[in-house]
């Protein structure tokens, strides 16, 4: 399991661009990202599969176009439950707080993909420890916050 994508934006409801690494602020999320802050939905994170599927399926679409924050190789991300306290890379920790989403309308993404996998297959973290991340990282899961930290 490893990281093969980080992506940040500007602006909320846009497609990401990736970056070479970035760093994770405790209980803020992805610096310079225009989803982090004081809430529960500080990181997103979807299966780089789930992005290939969508590429089968007929779509254009790169890492970042689904406004995904972290892109992973071997999860399966809606299996991960809540409370799932996930490692990445050297020091960062974060801590599954939802699994998918609800979209109110469709956004760029959705008229740029033609369809938005985030409701359905992306999950969502709050960051319990800082730490730079990058393409190539080791992810780790480490079970549930009761008997952690």
């Amino acid at each position: 399991m490893k990281i093969v994508s980080v992506a940040i934006s500007k602006k909320k409801g846009t497609r990401k661009v990736v970056v070479d690494e970035g760093v994770l602020v405790a209980d803020h999320g992805l610096e310079d990202d225009a989803h982090a802050g004081q809430w529960h939905r500080q990181v997103s994170f979807l299966a780089s599969e789930s992005i290939e599927k969508a590429r089968e399926r007929g779509l254009d679409v790169v890492f970042g176009d689904f406004a995904e924050n972290i892109a992973t190789e071997g999860i399966d991300w809606p299996r991960v439950p809540v409370g799932t306290l996930i490692q990445l890379g050297d020091s960062a920790l974060v801590e599954i707080t939802q699994i998918g989403k609800e979209c109110h309308n469709k956004c760029a993404i959705y008229y740029k993909a033609g369809d938005c996998i985030m409701p359905r297959e992306g999950v969502f973290a709050r960051v319990l420890k800082g730490g730079k991340i990058r393409s190539g990282e080791m992810v780790r899961l480490l079970g549930d916050s009761s008997g952690m930290v």
